[in-house]
């Protein structure tokens, strides 16, 4: 049996891929399937370490970008794109899998493609509220669909749509309190606030909490995912700003967060701050209240969509981008601090919504797909 999954260009589709890669294993295990093969088809592994734990072998082909706006790389991943599909085709050729599961984004549509004329069945799964492009087209002769919020099925075929939820790693689906505050060398008196930027941080986040950050380490301490990219200019810009002020031992930078300081942050945090993509669902699996910032313009304006349809669930509140301000973000902040009811109601809002089990639901159909394409 042989399950290939692409996606790729960031962890919101890498990493669901990885969940469903981690029961997938655990499906073969536990039923005795002793010839699953998994592969991982990209224009990069983006991280390794992870296609190594869950024996993936990574299958790398080209891919260019659809951008929507004007620039010269367009041009030149037009040959990208072609290239990509002549070798993805080639590769789905020899590999042949059984079924191929797409997280979407520019690095997935060779794999589809090819999955398309080798009539390959297709299992395909959405994060957003709006789908991307790519989904909405491999659903036209997708065999399942798969989706985490339930307004997307507005804009997909509904008969073989199946509301799933986001698949999230098994290591990282739950926070861990123990020793959490421990872990970053914080008081275990003071509450915490987690700002989570995305697998590429948010210059938008990254800069409003350096603008509040001397009020806010007054009483709160942070842990503050900033980015690989951006974590010597936070380091830098926050000592400028909390200079000779004590308080700064109550902020913690950190350019990404493995599997354990994610759930060391998850045990710690009283409330996060975050963006509207992917990270929702994990907030929610953790029980956090959160403050959630969507980007302003984004395909679909699906992060506007994602954040309000998440606040109607009664677990976050939502500041637009035109709206957020030192004043605006700091008494927001307060605001849930200092209500212990709406934080204990918030939490239970987020593990209400949260759907823990999405990964199991597609790895199954995956399987089932995949043994009746076996015998055919």
């Amino acid at each position: 049996m042989k399950i290939l999954l692409t996606g790729g260009g960031t962890g919101g589709h890498f990493y669901p891929l990885i969940a469903i890669a981690e029961k997938l294993n655990e499906i073969a295990d536990k039923e005795k399937i002793i010839d699953l093969k998994l592969y991982y088809m990209a224009d990069a592994p983006y991280d390794k370490r992870m296609l190594f734990e869950n024996s993936i072998t990574f299958v790398q082909i080209p891919a260019g970008k659809m951008r929507l706006y004007f620039s010269l790389r367009n041009f030149l991943d037009i040959f990208t794109t072609a290239t990509g599909m002549f070798f993805g085709l080639l590769s789905m050729f020899f590999i042949y899998p059984d079924v191929v599961i797409s997280k979407g984004g520019y690095a997935a549509f060779p794999a589809v493609f090819a999955a398309k004329l080798l009539r390959i069945p297709v299992i395909v799964h959405e994060s957003d509220s709006y789908p991307g492009r790519l989904n909405i087209w491999t659903a036209k002769f997708a065999q399942k669909i798969a989706i985490s919020w339930p307004e997307a099925i507005e804009y997909l075929p509904k008969e073989k749509t199946a509301l799933t939820g986001q698949p999230i790693r098994k290591n990282i689906l739950h926070g861990d309190g123990a020793g959490s505050h421990d872990f970053f060398k914080l008081n275990s008196d003071l509450p915490v606030i987690l700002v989570l930027g995305g697998s590429q941080g948010a210059k938008t986040l990254n800069n409003i909490i350096i603008d509040t950050m001397p009020d806010l380490l007054s009483r709160y301490q942070i842990i503050h995912q900033t980015g690989i990219n951006n974590i010597e200019d936070i380091k830098g810009r926050s000592k400028l700003v909390m200079e000779n002020n004590p308080n700064i031992t109550r902020y913690v930078p950190l350019p990404y967060l493995n599997n354990l300081a994610t759930r060391m942050a998850a045990g710690a945090a009283t409330l996060v701050i975050s963006r509207a993509g992917s990270a929702i669902f994990e907030i929610a699996s953790w029980g956090i209240p959160s403050i959630i910032i969507p980007i302003t313009n984004s395909n679909g304006d699906h992060q506007r969509k994602n954040a309000y349809n998440y606040a109607r669930s009664g677990a976050c509140e939502v500041i637009d981008e035109a709206n957020l301000t030192p004043h605006v973000l700091v008494s927001d902040i307060d605001n849930l601090m200092n209500n212990k009811e709406k934080l204990a109601s918030m939490k239970q809002s987020a593990l209400s919504f949260a759907s823990p089990d999405a990964a199991e639901k597609i790895a199954n159909e995956a399987i089932k797909i995949a043994q009746s394409h076996e015998e055919m």
